[in-house]
């Protein structure tokens, strides 16, 4: 079988690692690189090549990977100046990897499926680390039959790949693990300002959930660094871009329509944080946010 031609939009921290795995298991990459250029080398040295448009990009490949912050960055990918709307063809196969508003992607779709190519989302979870070593987790929206031929190109920097409906739902439930993900974030960072302000030993406290039910990988990647090393970089995500998240996520939310309480007051806790200038520090930076708002003291220095 003849190996697929690989395109590859927005080399940064997560899409160096995917770019250089795919490099890897042999398959001939083109990438347009997005904003970051300090990673190119290493691809390039791999046999890489560089496209000067998104256009030339989709023109050199048979599948296009998107991997860039939002909704906004993809929607200029595909209608911008040289996008990939202007060189759509009939098989074209374009995998979106962002963390997209379902809404935007519907429409995205529909424009391309016009134009004879399919839009397959695909979002990811870890971090850059697990990106380099292709151990990503993706969850997939797309048809039975799209996600079948899509498998063996994720594997090459994925290690957990779960096809979790028709197109859309991987969009769909990326949001709602994110959901989720951020409100721990933003209620841990509001318990230990409380547990802080009331005197508390905070390690007394970590060590009281550590071995409880309340206990859960955001806990720990919030605290567990920040408390031995007053490191704030444990959970590698960005305040800015949860806050983007859950916007998305009550946008969501509201044309079901659902009620989300707690969605609206984690965002909150993430406007809060971005407006008092931690928005491009990564989210355990929460708790430098509660501490900025209360007058308090968390992290140790």
């Amino acid at each position: 079988m003849t190996t697929q031609r690989i395109g590859f939009i927005g080399i940064g921290m997560m899409g160096h690692g995917m770019a250089k795995n795919l490099l890897a298991k042999g398959f001939p990459l083109t990438f347009k690189a997005n904003r970051n250029r300090s990673n190119l080398d290493d691809l390039l040295s791999a046999g890489a090549k560089e496209a000067q448009s998104n256009a030339d990009c989709a023109r050199a490949s048979d599948i296009v990977f998107i991997c860039v912050t939002g909704s906004p960055q993809v929607e200029e990918i595909v209608y911008g100046k040289d996008g990939l709307l202007s060189a759509a063809r009939p098989g074209l196969i374009v995998v979106d990897t962002s963390t997209a508003e379902p809404a935007s992607s519907a429409k995205i779709r529909a424009d391309l499926a016009a134009q004879g190519v399919k839009l397959i989302d695909a979002p990811l979870a870890r971090t850059p680390r697990e990106a380099e070593e292709g151990r990503l987790n993706t969850m997939v929206g797309a048809e039975l039959e799209d996600f079948k031929a899509l498998e063996p190109v994720l594997k090459a920097f994925c290690e957990n790949i779960f096809h979790v409906g028709p197109p859309g739902h991987g969009h769909v439930l990326k949001l709602v693990n994110n959901m989720m993900a951020m409100s721990f974030a933003a209620s841990i960072a509001e318990a230990f300002a409380v547990g802080a302000k009331a005197g508390l030993d905070l390690n007394k406290l970590y060590d009281v959930v550590s071995v409880g039910g309340v206990n859960c990988g955001i806990f720990q990647m919030m605290s567990t660094k920040m408390l031995k090393e007053g490191d704030l970089t444990g959970m590698k995500f960005g305040i800015a871009n949860g806050q983007k998240d859950l916007r998305y996520f009550t946008h969501l939310a509201e044309m079901q329509p659902v009620t989300t309480l707690m969605a609206e007051a984690a965002h909150q806790s993430f406007v809060l944080a971005n407006n008092l200038g931690f928005g491009d520090k990564m989210i355990p930076s929460l708790f430098e946010a509660q501490e900025k708002a209360g007058n308090l003291k968390i992290v140790p220095r």
